[in-house]
């Protein structure tokens, strides 16, 4: 199942998406999916303009992302292979949805496209084990862990770095039922490809990721985990459109400006 979070001015609701790219429409559920039954209220809605897609889930609690989890870009950014997976926290208030603005901050001259492959986190999950972690996953979509580099050299912690308001898009929606081990996960500036990689090159793979974080926090039903990105992260400066794509899931676009 494809859903997506959407608003047509009003409040926002869930969808199923069904149709081909270029042709989908919005099956309207009648709540949360992650909280409720999937439960179609018989509505149609052609994704046109008209639509505005949402970030797919607004985590209540938290997102918590892995750094260094590609062995290129660890070398990329002068890093050792870590032994152990690189946690650090994104709050929820960094989190927008397709096509909405990332904005530079003032405070940066340097920040980074990451495209990254998330985790959606389905039921309450606290010391899971690999086999069974899987079981407590809702979905997968597409993130950018968007980062002010030169901010992130020069302090020891990372949460100004790579926290800030629109740090975070996710989308376009989440996707249920998906084979991660080997999709292609691609990042474009301008049309321009960055970065182009499969999942098959995580140092740490997914369900590993959700038994080591669930002994440290407990996951609540919305959390989100942000697995990585791989080498060829860069630049983008105002006015850059830039775009994550993950094999079977889609494409997250954002254009970037910058408000003095």
């Amino acid at each position: 199942m494809r859903i997506a979070r959407f608003t047509t001015g009003d409040d926002p609701r869930y969808a199923l998406v069904d149709g081909e790219e270029g042709a989908e429409e919005l099956v309207v559920l009648t709540g949360d999916p992650i909280y409720t039954p999937v439960q179609p209220t018989g509505e149609r809605i052609p994704l046109t303009d008209a639509v505005r897609l949402l970030a797919p889930v607004i985590p209540r609690s938290k997102i918590v992302a892995v750094g260094r989890n590609y062995a290129a870009h660890a070398a990329e950014m002068g890093n050792e292979v870590p032994v152990s997976p690189v946690l650090f926290f994104k709050p929820n208030t960094s989190v927008i949805g397709p096509d909405d603005l990332i904005v530079l901050p003032p405070w940066s001259e340097e920040i980074h496209h990451e495209a990254e492959l998330a985790v959606v986190i389905g039921k309450v999950t606290r010391n899971v084990s690999p086999e069974h972690a899987l079981e407590r996953v809702f979905g997968f979509t597409a993130a950018n862990d968007v980062t002010a580099r030169d901010v992130q050299r020069a302090e020891d912690q990372w949460a100004r770095a790579k926290g800030f308001d629109t740090s975070c898009p996710i989308g376009p929606w989440i996707v249920t039922d998906l084979d991660t081990d080997d999709l292609g996960i691609r990042a474009r500036v301008n049309g321009e490809t960055r970065q182009d990689a499969r999942t098959s090159a995580l140092i740490f793979d997914i369900p590993f990721l959700v038994s080591y974080i669930s002994e440290a926090f407990t996951l609540l039903p919305g959390d989100v985990i942000l697995t990585g990105t791989p080498a060829g992260v860069g630049p983008i400066v105002d006015r850059d459109v830039v775009e994550v794509e993950i094999e079977d899931i889609g494409v997250l676009r954002n254009p970037v400006v910058r408000r003095d």
